[in-house]
This record gives C-alpha cells, sequence and structure tokens, in this order.
C-alpha cells in the first residue's frame, strides 16, 4: 500500500471530523447554551463567523496534528498510542480554540463554560478518532494476515539468523517483515539461509542492496562473536530511511535495552534516529526562521561595517562562499564574511591555526567574535543550516575523519549549525585529529538534542562573542 494514500486517507477524515464537530458545537451553543443566555430561543443562521470557522478551524487541526507527528508514519500505528495521542492533541487543541475563540461567548452562567469545552473535547476525539481507529484496524489486520508486508533485509546468514526467520515465517500473526534477502557479515562460515533466502551480498555492499530492492526494514540478527560490527553495520545506515531492528542478546535484556511494542511480535531492538519529538524539530525550524529574519533586520547595519573593514583589510570579495556536506549528506553552499586572504586555498582545503598568516588582521577579530559567521543566518533561512547543530564540513575532511570515527555520519541526520556545542566547548579544529576529538561533543549534543540544550548552546556562544574567545 502507499504510504501516501494511507496519509491522505489520514488528512481527509481528520479535515470533516474537525469540520464536524465544530458544526455540531456550534448547534450545540444555538439550541442549548444561547436560549437560557438570552431567554428565548435564537434562531440557527449559518452567519459569516461561522463559515469563516468552518474554512479556518480544520487547517487549524491539521496543522496541529502534523506538529505532533501523526502523520509521519502511516501505514505502522499501533491503536493503543494512537489513542493516547489522539486524545492528548485534542485536548491541546480545544484549550487553545477555547481562550481564543469561544471565551467571549455570551452565557448565563459561568457553568456553561465547562458545558461548552466539554462537549468540543468529546466531539473532536470521537469525530477523529473513530475514523482513525478504523483505518487503523484495517491496516494492522492486512499486515497481521500478510496481505501487507514491508520489503526486508535480513543481515546476518547463521544459527540466530536462521531461528529469527523461522519464528518470523511460523508466526500465527504477522509482523510485516517480508524478507527479499539476506547479507552476510563473515565470509569465512557457511551461509545457513541460503536454503531460505536470496544472498544478495556481503555487508559492505548493504547501502546499494537496500536502493536495488527498495528495502524499507532491516533486521541484524547476529552471533555473540559478530556483534562488534553491529556499530559498524548501523554507521552505514545512517541516513537511510529504514527502519533498522536489531536481535537483542541476554545482555541487552537484562541492562534495559529491549522495550515490547507488540505483544505477539519478535522482541527487537528498534534503533530510533528520530533524535527530538516531531514537535520540537517543527519548533526548531520555526526558531530558526524566526531569529534569522530579526537577526538579518536587526544586524544590517553591522553586516555594512563588516562589509566595509572586510574589503579595506585585503583585495577580494566581502563574502566567501565553498560547498560544505549538510543533512543527508547533501551538498550545499556555505556563507562566510571572507576572514582569509584571497585564493588562500589555491593550493587545496587546509584548516587554519591561531599563527596562519593566511588569515587578515581584521578577519582575526572577526573568529575572535565570530562575526564571519553571521551570513551563515540566510544558509538557515534557506533550510541548509539551523542555529544550533553540528559544523558542517567538505567533503575532504569528512572522507579524512569517517576513516578515524565512522560514527561521524551520526551527524548528518540533523543539519548542521552556525554554532554547536562543539564550538562552544573546543573551539576551531586546526587538524583532523582535533575534528575527531570535537565529533565527541557534537555526537553527545545530536543524543540529547532538545529546545532547552539549544538555547543553552546560544547563550553560551553569546558569551564566547562578547568574550572575543572564538579562537
Amino acid at each position: 500500500m502507499n504510504r501516501s494514500i494511507q496519509r491522505i486517507k489520514y488528512l481527509f477524515f481528520d479535515f470533516i471530523a474537525a469540520a464536524l464537530s465544530y458544526y455540531l458545537l456550534y448547534m450545540f451553543r444555538k439550541k442549548y447554551i444561547e436560549p437560557e443566555t438570552f431567554g428565548y430561543n435564537i434562531p440557527i443562521e449559518l452567519s459569516q463567523q461561522f463559515l469563516l470557522g468552518m474554512m479556518l478551524i480544520p487547517f487549524f487541526w491539521l496543522l496541529l496534528h502534523l506538529l505532533s507527528g501523526y502523520y509521519r508514519n502511516p501505514l505502522r500505528k499501533s491503536r493503543l498510542h494512537e489513542l493516547g495521542q489522539t486524545f492528548f492533541t485534542t485536548l491541546i487543541g480545544v484549550v487553545i480554540l477555547f481562550f481564543a475563540v469561544l471565551l467571549d461567548d455570551w452565557v448565563a452562567s459561568y457553568k456553561h463554560y465547562y458545558s461548552i469545552f466539554l462537549t468540543y473535547l468529546g466531539l473532536q476525539f470521537v469525530t477523529t478518532y473513530l475514523p482513525r481507529l478504523f483505518i487503523t484496524s484495517i491496516t494492522n489486520h492486512r499486515i497481521h494476515t500478510r496481505k501487507l508486508g514491508f520489503n526486508t533485509l535480513m543481515v546476518g546468514s547463521n544459527r540466530k539468523a536462521l531461528a529469527l526467520f523461522n519464528e518470523v515465517e511460523n508466526q500465527e500473526v504477522s509482523s510485516g517483515f517480508q524478507f527479499v534477502g539476506f547479507v552476510n557479515v563473515d565470509d569465512k562460515e557457511k551461509l545457513l539461509l541460503t536454503k531460505h533466502l536470496a544472498h544478495l551480498g556481503s555487508v559492505k555492499d548493504i547501502r546499494q542492496v537496500i536502493a536495488d530492492h527498495k528495502i524499507e526494514e532491516v533486521v541484524i540478527a547476529l552471533e555473540s562473536r559478530e556483534h562488534c560490527t553491529i556499530k559498524n553495520i548501523i554507521n552505514q545506515l545512517v541516513g537511510l530511511k529504514v527502519e533498522v531492528k536489531v536481535l537483542p542478546d541476554m545482555y541487552d535484556i537484562l541492562i534495559g535495552k529491549v522495550r515490547m511494542t507488540a505483544i505477539l511480535g519478535v522482541p527487537l531492538v528498534q534503533i530510533h534516529h528520530n533524535l527530538m519529538p516531531v514537535w520540537q524539530q517543527h519548533a526548531k525550524r520555526l526558531i530558526d526562521v524566526f531569529f534569522s529574519c530579526i537577526a538579518l533586520i536587526i544586524l544590517s547595519p553591522l553586516y555594512l561595517f563588516i562589509s566595509i573593514g572586510v574589503k579595506l583589510s585585503s583585495p577580494g570579495p566581502v563574502f566567501y562562499s565553498h560547498e560544505r556536506i549538510g543533512r543527508k549528506g547533501k551538498p550545499f553552499t556555505i556563507y562566510k564574511f571572507r576572514s582569509m586572504v584571497q585564493d588562500a586555498e589555491i593550493n587545496g582545503p587546509k584548516l587554519s591555526n591561531k599563527s596562519d598568516n593566511r588569515v587578515t588582521n581584521f578577519g582575526r577579530f572577526m573568529r575572535k567574535t565570530r562575526l564571519d559567521e553571521l551570513p551563515q543566518f540566510f544558509n538557515v533561512l534557506k533550510g541548509d543550516m539551523s542555529l544550533v547543530g553540528p559544523r558542517p564540513e567538505r567533503q575532504f575532511f569528512i572522507d579524512q575523519i569517517v576513516l578515524i570515527a565512522p560514527h561521524y555520519r551520526h551527524l548528518l541526520n540533523v543539519r548542521p549549525g552556525i554554532t554547536s556545542w562543539g564550538q562552544v566547548k573546543y573551539g576551531y579544529a586546526e587538524n583532523v585529529n582535533q575534528m575527531v576529538e570535537r565529533l565527541k561533543y557534537d555526537i553527545i549534543y545530536i543524543e540529547n538534542m532538545s529546545l532547552f540544550v539549544d538555547f543553552k548552546i546560544m547563550i553560551y556562544t553569546v558569551k564566547i562573542i562578547f568574550q572575543g574567545k572564538g579562537i
């Protein structure tokens, strides 16, 4: 089943639910609340205010559901989780609309406010949840009866992989895995899965295998002696749109890594790449755009001052731009005020250091105060960067870093930033080894991403700017 079609189904019925619940609330107010308030029956007429609400309020609800992340994975839904998510989102939306739209209603008693609030909450929840329950139940039934499944790749080829394959295939209630083949880890051993699944290659070819066979889910089932390779396998999967699940060993179970997600399913550890709650991801982007617009307006006189300073410091353009690697490995052009002499990298990419004679005197001042980074607010508005995130690097240096630290690829899961925890804690790196050392701070950041952490990093960045400790 196409994910887009499933998503459209949820969007359509959520829109209808929002319009229907608002209409029924309007009728409730006209039939029960207003007659008690004014002492006579109020004729029901579709006013301009009502029609405007019928057009705008459903879009408000769709936006709220979008921010909650409800539409992100339309084919893999838990009905119990859906119940809680729908109620929580409905409660937030009704509170917002109650104070924004309904609180100025004329009422005979404050108790009518409770009636309006609870009626709207009940109507919105029931009309939203029942169609969702129906759609999700049908989809889950199709998954459980093997009428719908997801192309799955098995990583592993020996005893544990074979046992997992047999368990999945013999389930009365399917988990949705449709194995299309496997890749092996150890080339020296006999591949037990060849009797049941196609051998698609080695784990070194996993990215190409996923692309060629349109893999949606990857299940890693390795022998105990092979567990040391799991980290490298996961590093290779960074940036791919696949669900990754790992068959745990007893150690994982005892230390609490295994969480039950389905009573009848195989116990697997799911590797999550959603580093922030969905609503925080959307809020982070809104904050990026808002503060970048404000910065570009307020700092426009400073831009002029810096431009003059760069022009007077040495011949050449005011701005410097070159290609860096962003989210999902996508290249983009980054902008900075030029802090070095023109053609400073004519002989190839080279990191700067404190005694670098390529840096102009004015450029050294800009680097200490981080003023050379100000044009990157344009990159933030374009969506290439964020205010806070790991600093983007050139492919030339990334190729060297991953040889030492393959986990660098995890940084490509998020938008790079104007400032980062690595930049605040470590500062500029003068060589690849220092870039690897700084990497650990950025890895810790993306494992603990939140709006609160972002605000702390921005505060410390401002402190560094005023103290002139950028280098």
